[in-house]
């Protein structure tokens, strides 16, 4: 789509900054969970692996609204989606803070994701259709800003105020007060562009103008490999984000505070990394940023694995939240090259899916082994699953193939 390149009107200016905001609602209870679930733990007498059931039922939630995302705005429009979500989303987090049971806690997840799931592929799919890889950059670095605010908040309510629960009300109460706004500005959303013009040359269509049958893109094995891409590289991102700071003040020695700090620094040189690609994607190219960004976050993991001196974990942290920087939405804004734009808006979705559901099971694999073989073996692991993303990453046909 053509447009990507054009000035962008008021109107659409003022969307995209709706979109940044969305996507820094998103990121904010993300980074909360690593550093809260030491405490959540010991409050109802958990095992260090019973945050795979949490996981389990919040990624379910996130991949039931991802998958059906395109009917979901299609029906109610991004603003209602956004206000729908985002309402929903707070009313759980603040829900975590009440429930005394951990069945409850766990319940609760569900609607959490939920609300995240519709937001996060209806977005990306918007973003795609209409505006350039820079501008995906930096929506994701929004979530980048969220997910640092995260920490800095719960690390607030640990150190000054005593309990966990003050990171979870904050943040919900941002979370409440975002959907009162895009209530005030629905009308912007509800006028923000035309419909599919299904009868336009193909060079004119918008990646939301085709109406390609699921199951024609699901027969596709294109689709499948980049399915599999998203699930590795968002499970080692949760993984990292979710498990840094027990594998720092559990098994490493480096003071709580100081962990806290770090923990939030992976999340902090993330955010720096994607407004970064969102100046140098155009310069460098897409897929340029992309490679690089697997194999520095590789050798980054590698460091944390083999941690030769005291300050090593924490070097290794703040560089792979670095080099992990553009991974996500460049491969997002390279989907089309990948499968062609018949597919794209299709497999977009389907990405986030499988997205969602390797920020379960990976992290969660990763608890396991912390639990019953030792917490060192976690940055193994993951330095593995580093591994095997590079070798499918670089073994697929190349764009140029796919998109013919």
């Amino acid at each position: 789509m053509s447009t990507q390149n054009k000035p962008l009107s008021r109107a659409k200016l003022g969307l995209i900054i709706m979109c940044y905001i969305a996507f820094i609602a998103l990121g904010m209870p993300d980074g909360l969970g690593g550093i809260a679930w030491p405490s959540v733990r010991e409050l109802f007498g958990l095992r260090l692996d019973s945050i795979a059931a949490l996981m389990v039922v919040g990624t379910s939630g996130y991949m039931v609204s991802s998958f059906f995302s395109g009917k979901i705005i299609a029906k109610v429009g991004v603003g209602g989606t956004l206000i729908a979500s985002c309402a929903l989303t707070g009313m759980a987090l603040l829900g975590y803070t009440l429930v005394p049971a951990w069945w409850m806690y766990v319940s609760l997840a569900f609607f959490a994701g939920l609300g995240a799931g519709a937001i996060d592929a209806g977005l990306n799919t918007y973003v795609a259709s209409h505006f350039g890889e820079g501008l995906m950059q930096w929506l994701h670095a929004s979530y980048g800003v969220g997910v640092t605010i995260g920490p800095i908040l719960m690390t607030v309510g640990l150190n000054v105020f005593r309990t966990w629960r003050f990171g979870y009300q904050v943040v919900a109460a941002a979370q409440v007060l975002l959907a009162l706004t895009f209530v005030v500005t629905i009308k912007m959303w509800q006028d923000h562009g035309s419909e599919p013009d299904v009868h336009a040359p193909e060079a004119e269509r918008k990646l939301t103008d085709y109406k390609t049958p699921y199951k024609e893109t699901l027969a596709r094995p294109s689709t499948w490999m980049n399915m599999l891409l998203f699930f590795l590289y968002t499970g080692a991102e949760f993984s990292f984000g979710t498990w840094t700071y027990s594998l720092l003040t559990l098994s490493r020695g480096v003071p709580v505070s100081v962990a806290a700090l770090w923990s939030g620094s992976y999340w902090a040189t993330f955010t720096i990394g994607r407004v970064l690609a969102g100046l140098l994607t155009r310069r460098f190219g897409n897929e340029n940023m992309l490679r690089g960004g697997l194999l520095l976050a590789f050798a980054g993991s590698l460091l944390l694995w083999w941690n030769p001196f005291y300050s090593s974990s924490i070097i290794a942290v703040a560089l792979i939240g670095f080099a992990v920087a553009p991974i996500f939405p460049a491969m997002v804004s390279g989907t089309s090259a990948r499968v062609g734009d018949k597919h794209a808006a299709n497999v977009i979705g389907m990405q986030i899916t499988a997205a969602g559901f390797g920020g379960m099971v990976v992290p969660a694999l990763a608890g396991w082994i912390g639990q019953n073989i030792k917490l060192e073996g976690i940055p193994v692991y993951l330095a593995g699953v580093f591994l095997v993303l590079v070798v499918v990453y670089f073994g697929m046909p190349r764009p140029k193939v796919l998109a013919a």
